[in-house]
């Protein structure tokens, strides 16, 4: 598994998701169905500070060799976010949440935690 190319790519992900929750909370919420009153926006925005600042440590580390024992505090960052997220939005699918952006955090979020769970239990290839 390309490893620059999934940190590359959950990086644009997170980062843009990061970007759209810090300057657009209410549109977000609103797409989301959500009543965006009160404290939430500014949740939002915190929450999406989270998302951008997780965006840089994976574009900073793409380069790095990743898998094992290498870079491993990156990588079960990675796992343990997309896959305790990725399950809370298949659950919120299957519970009848059949908003399109719902599941397609669902999508992205499994196909995330199914590529970092797998260089999680295996060594880093070297670039040749």
């Amino acid at each position: 598994m390309n490893t620059k190319l999934l940190l590359g790519a959950s990086a644009i992900v997170l980062g843009a998701a990061g970007i759209a929750g810090t300057f657009a909370p209410q549109e977000l919420a609103t797409a989301l169905g959500i009543t965006s009153t009160g404290v939430l926006p500014l949740l939002i925005q915190l929450l999406s500070a989270l998302l951008f600042g997780f965006a840089m440590v994976n574009w900073l580390a793409r380069g790095s060799l990743i898998g094992g024992i290498y870079n491993r505090p990156v990588l079960v960052g990675n796992v343990a976010h997309f896959t305790i997220g990725g399950l809370a939005a298949i659950k919120a699918v299957l519970a009848g949440e059949h908003r399109p952006l719902v599941i397609g955090i669902a999508a992205v979020y499994a196909v995330f935690a199914i590529g970092f769970g797998t260089l999680l239990f295996r060594s880093p290839v070297t670039a040749k």
